[in-house]
């Protein structure tokens, strides 16, 4: 049986050109719209305080808590405004 021979010269393949970010005409919503930074500042504040209360306020984790107080609080203002207003 005889064996197939790979081509000796190989043709590049061509990638179909993407879209540049400012073609998509999606509009850019963001919860800054809605929600000021001192009003986020307070809710992170309060996110992060009743996770440091949830481990019984253990010291040495408290930018650990913020971090992941503002991660949550940031999701959850994003959902809000991809969900749209409640009617």
């Amino acid at each position: 049986m005889p064996r197939e021979k790979s081509p000796t010269t190989s043709t590049p393949r061509r990638r179909s050109p993407r879209q540049a970010a400012e073609a998509v005409s999606t509009p850019a919503l963001t919860f800054s719209q809605f929600v000021g930074p001192e009003q986020r500042a307070a809710l992170i504040a309060e996110a992060a305080f009743f996770r440091a209360e949830k481990r019984s306020f253990a010291p040495g984790h408290e930018v650990e808590d913020w971090l992941a107080a503002e991660t949550e609080v940031d999701a959850k203002l994003m959902h809000a405004v991809e969900s749209g207003p409640q009617v």
